[in-house]
């Protein structure tokens, strides 16, 4: 129909291989996703450790999953696997062709896993955290606290890139309804590469977070208006969406 609105012209801010699949979804919800990489995602040549019997692995990350379980594989007898979110999930599944042992039930971070049933008992477990370089550590630290030998396993790093120039374009040319925004790095980049001189417009668009955190990291920063999505999950993410004027 001629007057149907014709959907959200959202920036997209996820690194270039985490992108495609939220783009394709928003465009099947009827959006126009604008993909921006802020980040770029490289392997890191790690050393993997020989895995004990029954060890836990956790990944924070569908990158964690592409960069570090094919190099755990063959996993050793009794190996559990744990994912910190849905996305996370579903990369295990598609590599092994079964979910994790362990997702949290309802709140998809480090807090949400902390949760778990099945992490409560766990002196003496040893743990290994899949992530890139430099996450954050309260996964670690409540593990430790609960008697758990945890170790980390970086298998991937992020790389700032430089889009200032298309950034100002969009921005000049008033391309953009919305911002999508998935980490706190990537919020603090953003902000960074628009620069003083579009700095004003950046924060007059609508933000779509998905983690408290990064609302009140926006809110310092001085966004406007901030849309708050319940999960990093696609589902959630065009569930908000539904909160903006130009939604279809």
């Amino acid at each position: 129909m001629p007057n149907e609105p014709a959907g959200c012209r959202l920036l997209v801010t996820r690194p270039a291989e985490l992108a495609a699949p939220l783009a394709r979804r928003l465009r099947e919800a009827g959006h126009r996703p604008v993909c921006l990489p802020l980040l770029e995602i490289r392997p890191l040549d790690t050393p993997i450790p020989a895995l004990i019997p029954d060890t836990l692995l956790i990944f924070v990350s569908p990158s964690a999953v592409r960069h570090g379980l094919p190099r755990l594989l063959p996993l050793a007898e009794g190996v559990r696997l744990a994912a910190i979110g849905r996305g996370t999930a579903r990369a295990i599944e598609a590599a092994l062709g079964r979910p994790p042992d362990i997702l949290p039930a309802s709140r998809f971070d480090s807090a949400g896993l902390l949760a778990e049933p099945a992490l409560q008992a766990v002196a003496g477990q040893p743990v290994l955290i899949v992530r890139g370089r430099g996450g954050r550590e309260e996964l670690a630290t409540g593990l430790r606290e609960r008697g758990a030998r945890v170790d980390y396993l970086e298998v991937y790093e992020r790389r700032r890139n430089t889009v200032s120039a298309e950034l100002a374009r969009l921005l000049d040319a008033n391309a953009l309804d919305a911002v999508l925004i998935t980490s706190g790095e990537i919020l603090e980049a953003l902000a960074d590469q628009a620069g003083e001189a579009r700095r004003d417009r950046l924060l007059a668009l609508p933000l779509v977070v998905i983690h408290p955190r990064q609302a009140a990291l926006a809110q310092n920063l001085g966004f406007r208006r901030i849309i708050s999505a319940t999960s990093g999950s696609d589902e959630a993410i065009i569930e908000a969406l539904q909160r903006l004027e130009c939604a279809p």
